[in-house]
């Protein structure tokens, strides 16, 4: 798995994610997608995104975007992350600067 690749998925997804509005995103709370895409290195990548309420149901909300590709990386895939509060702003906290 090319980790530049697929840290440039985490960063689109979450891109497009922060675009939602609130009560998009509280309606994805509890539930994890997951989409497989070829990368332009021609492996496959999975993509896996999950919605959380962070502290408190009905309060912030915390969005996590994973992706693994071929060989050991499904056990320690790549993650991002970010946390929108009810007033819709997004923050960037823990990981969103993409951890290991």
């Amino acid at each position: 798995m090319s980790r530049e690749i697929a840290r440039a998925i985490i960063e689109a997804k979450l891109k497009e994610l922060r675009k939602f509005s609130y009560g998009e995103l509280v309606k994805a709370v509890g539930q994890v997608s997951g989409d497989r895409m070829n990368g332009p290195d021609g492996e496959e990548y999975q993509v896996e995104t999950e919605t959380r309420w962070d502290n408190k149901t009905g309060g912030d909300i915390r969005v996590i975007v994973a992706v693994d590709g071929p060989g050991t990386s499904s056990f320690k895939p790549l993650t991002g992350d970010f946390i929108m509060s009810v007033d819709g702003c997004v923050g960037k906290f823990g990981r969103d600067i993409l951890s290991e």
